[in-house]
Formats: C-alpha cells, sequence, structure tokens
C-alpha cells in the first residue's frame, strides 16, 4: 500500500509512527513548512506554551522527560524531532511541499495527489492531518491597511524591539492571555482589547523536581498512571459543559473566586467576568494573564475595535488610543476544514461541495463518497481532554483500515452513509444542552455560518476511544 500523509504535526507524525509499526505500507509525508511540528513550528510568539499536562499532551507510545507540567513552543518543537528521529520518520518527510489536489480515480482505487510546485503521484490511501486551527483570521475592520507601524498576528509573528513601545494587543483568547505577561515587562504601554471576556482557569504550570524527573524516568508505571489521571480529571471537567449540572456551577464559582483572588482593581474584576455559561466558548487556562492586568503599564481595554488609524486604534465608544504596534490574536478560521486542498471524491464530486450545508465525517474521520481517505483533527473531534490523545485515536483507524486493506483483496474502504448521518444527529443531541450551543450567549469559533457546532467533540476522550475502537468498523465497508 501506498500512503500520503498530508502534514507533519503532531497528527501526521502519530500516523507515520503506526504505519510504521503496524503495517508494511509505503508513505510519504508532505508538510508545507520547512520543518516539522504543526502549530508548534508556525507558532512563536512569546510566551507560547501548551495548556494541556504534558504527559497528556503527548504520544501514549513514548514515554519523554518533561521538564514542565506545561510544556514551551521550543520544548514541543523538539518533541517532535525527537520522535520524528526516534522512529525514523525523516526520509519520509517532504518540507516546503503543500498539496493542493486529491482526484479519485475509480478506475485503479487510487488518488492522483499534486503539488503546488505541479509534481504529481499516485497513493492508494491518503491521511490529511492539516490540523484545525492553523488558517488566521483577519479582522475586517476600517483602516486596518493604513496603520503605519508594525501590525502582525500572533500565529505569524514578527520579532520586533518592543522595549519602551506602546502596544495594542486585540483579543483575549488564549494565545493573548500568554502574549500579555510575556511582552509587559519590556513594553512601555500594553493595551488589551477585550471584545467579550472569557472564563479562565489558573494553570498550576510549574518545573518538575529533579526527583519527580526521575521517577519518570525511570519507573514505567509512573508517566502511565500519572496520565491516566489527568485523563479521569478531564473525563470528570466535562461534566461541567452541562448547564443544568451541578459540575457547572462549581466551575463557573472556581474561576470567580480566581478572578477575586488575583486582580486588585473591582472595575477590571467586573469587567473580565462573562455573564454566559462556564463552557460556552473554550476555557483559557492561565495563572499570569490575570496579575499581569494588575501593572501599572497594563490597561483592559473592555470593548471591541471598531478601527483603525495609520496612529492608533479606535474601540467601540470612540475612543482613540495611540499605538506603535498592533498585535492581532484575533482567532483562526477552524470551519474552514481541508483549506487549500481541493480533494474529489467518486464522480468528481468536491468535498468542499459535500460540506456546502455543514462540514461532517463518521467520527470525524472520514466522509461518504471519498474512499480511503482519512481526517485526523476533523469535523467535531476537537476536545476531549487531550488533542493529541484525539489525533492517536483517529490515527489508529486510519492504520486498521490500512491493514484491512493489505490483508483482503479490496482495494477501497469507504464511509456507509447512514453511519454518516446517525453519528451527526448523535453529536446534536450532546451538543443541545451543552455550554456551547449557539444560544448561550458568547462568541466562540465552534459554529458554522448557520450555527452547526462543526468543530466540537460532546465527550470525554475515553469515549472517543470507544468509539473509534467499537464503532468504526460499522461505518466503514471494503469494497471491490
Amino acid at each position: 500500500m501506498r500512503v500520503a500523509i498530508i502534514g507533519a504535526g503532531l497528527g501526521g507524525i502519530a500516523a507515520a509512527v503506526k504505519l510504521r509499526k503496524l503495517t508494511s505500507a509505503t508513505f510519504v509525508i508532505y508538510e508545507q513548512s520547512p520543518g516539522v511540528g504543526g502549530t508548534w513550528f508556525d507558532n512563536r510568539y512569546p510566551g507560547c506554551e501548551v495548556d494541556i499536562h504534558s504527559h497528556a499532551y503527548s504520544y501514549s507510545f513514548l514515554r519523554y522527560d518533561w521538564p514542565r507540567t506545561h510544556a514551551t513552543q521550543p520544548e514541543l518543537l523538539a518533541y517532535a524531532e525527537h520522535v520524528v528521529d526516534r522512529f525514523g520518520l525523516r526520509p519520509h518527510l517532504r518540507l516546503n511541499t503543500r498539496v493542493t489536489d486529491l482526484v479519485w480515480e475509480e478506475s485503479t482505487s487510487t488518488y492522483r495527489l499534486q503539488t503546488e510546485h505541479g509534481e504529481s503521484a499516485e497513493y492508494d490511501v491518503v491521511i490529511s492531518a492539516l490540523g484545525l486551527l492553523n488558517v488566521p483570521r483577519y479582522p475586517d475592520w476600517p483602516g486596518l491597511d493604513t496603520f503605519a507601524g508594525p501590525c502582525f498576528h500572533t500565529s505569524r509573528w514578527e520579532e520586533h524591539d518592543l522595549t519602551g513601545k506602546s502596544v495594542a494587543v486585540v483579543g483575549t483568547g488564549s494565545t493573548a492571555v500568554q502574549v500579555v505577561p510575556a511582552i509587559a515587562p519590556a513594553a512601555g504601554q500594553v493595551y488589551v482589547f477585550q471584545r467579550q471576556p472569557g472564563w479562565i482557569e489558573a494553570k498550576h504550570e510549574r518545573e518538575f523536581t529533579p526527583r519527580e524527573r526521575w521517577v519518570y524516568r525511570h519507573v514505567p508505571l509512573a508517566q502511565r498512571l500519572h496520565r491516566a489521571r489527568i485523563f479521569h480529571q478531564g473525563n470528570r471537567r466535562f461534566r461541567g459543559y452541562d448547564v443544568n449540572s451541578g459540575h457547572q456551577q462549581r466551575m463557573r464559582a472556581g474561576c470567580e473566586n480566581f478572578i477575586a483572588e488575583a486582580i486588585d482593581d473591582p472595575a477590571t474584576r467586573a469587567a473580565v467576568t462573562p455573564d454566559y455559561p462556564w463552557g460556552c466558548k473554550r476555557p483559557v487556562i492561565s495563572s499570569t494573564f490575570y496579575p499581569s492586568l494588575n501593572s501599572d503599564n497594563v490597561e483592559l481595554v473592555p470593548h471591541a475595535v471598531s478601527r483603525v488609524t495609520p496612529t492608533g486604534v479606535v474601540d467601540a465608544t470612540g475612543r482613540t488610543r495611540d499605538v506603535d504596534v498592533l498585535i492581532l490574536s484575533t482567532g483562526f478560521q477552524p470551519t474552514r476544514f481541508l483549506a487549500g486542498v481541493d480533494v474529489k471524491g467518486r464522480d468528481g464530486r468536491s468535498i468542499h461541495d459535500a460540506w456546502r450545508e455543514r462540514a461532517s465525517a463518521f467520527l470525524g474521520i472520514t466522509v461518504p463518497g471519498f474512499p480511503n481517505f482519512f481526517i485526523l483533527y476533523g469535523p467535531n473531534t476537537n476536545g476531549g481532554t487531550s488533542i493529541i490523545a484525539q489525533l492517536e485515536r483517529q490515527a489508529d483507524v486510519a492504520v486498521r483500515a490500512v491493514r484491512r486493506l493489505e490483508r483482503s483483496r479490496k482495494r477501497s474502504v469507504d464511509t456507509s452513509p447512514v453511519a454518516a448521518r446517525r453519528f451527526v444527529d448523535w453529536i446534536d443531541r450532546r451538543m443541545a444542552t451543552s455550554a456551547s450551543a449557539m444560544n448561550a450567549g458568547c462568541h466562540n469559533y465552534y459554529h458554522d455560518a448557520a450555527g452547526h457546532n462543526v468543530t466540537q467533540w460532546p465527550a470525554g476522550h475515553f469515549t472517543y476511544a470507544l468509539a473509534t475502537k467499537l464503532v468504526s468498523r460499522l461505518g466503514l465497508k471494503t469494497a471491490r
């Protein structure tokens, strides 16, 4: 079997490792960036680090000597490089190569793959590991293109000396809460523009002690038990997403207590307190953002940006603040799955046409009419404690399908439309009482233009692991 993997982030790496260990397939990993790591290669802003515990935000098949409870961007990039070398994946990499087109050939049961360089190749199976949060969302504020100073998105960070400068950071999501504490000590003034507050929980990050690191290195069961405990806590945490649960109230009360303890100014405390349920949008994990708002040179602006001038930013009340540097922490376009790649399945139908009304996939992995094509981090798979664990389970489904094709005389595996519809119906039923429902009163990135929640997995990782192990075969049928 010839397999193409699109993307050398942590999803693509997981798929490659499992293909190498469990099949005899040959494979090529296409990556548009100059290096591996995916989002941890692209995002290099100050303070960049993961908000999931390191022992959960890593592969189950490899014990690793993490120095901290929550890995920084350089540490995560080093981890990706380590896994690539540990499992001999480097010869399979095609860096600086973006895949643009995939066309299913019914007569040969293969995909014709094309790259931006005009190269063409044929593969029996394609695994897309393009990620979810990789297409920046740029605002359409009037005057943005007239700003005279440095202006950039956090995922496209530009190095500038911010010493003594007046800096505007627009947004208070997971990225902004890392950027602000990191740049505030050097900047002369930092304005933090907040369209809507988010629920923030303390991170409790720290260095592992030498003794802890020794135990995790030399006692094989220690890291596994710690990982299991993290996932157990994550499963319990998911109870809070039910707006009618007592756990919802406890999560909200914990965040309110954190606000009261960490922020000095009563007006600022009121401004950062949301009026919607916990979990309506992705909870932010940070121990340092709230304390940074106590600094004399940091000002929270609890208003959206309305327009930009050549020298400043105007908020929704009409007030202008002069700034030297404008940093956009305005999120991504997560509902644009497979952006930049045109995938054509049976009868020449584009996957983007199939998703015209709603992006959906069976278990978030396969789409009816697109044989031998697997998606990692597809629709409704975000969440579940750790995305790395989710990606591993998705890679398992793809690799098991490759093994089935290797061992049988069949040439393709496709998805039952009935199974795909039932999966989407189940997602919608589970989401009906979730805090992330459209009528919960917050702005989140979960929903498409029609109001469908197309990004979130509505349960913990254990539920997803069982579904991918026990249910996947019911929806995937081999043919020919």
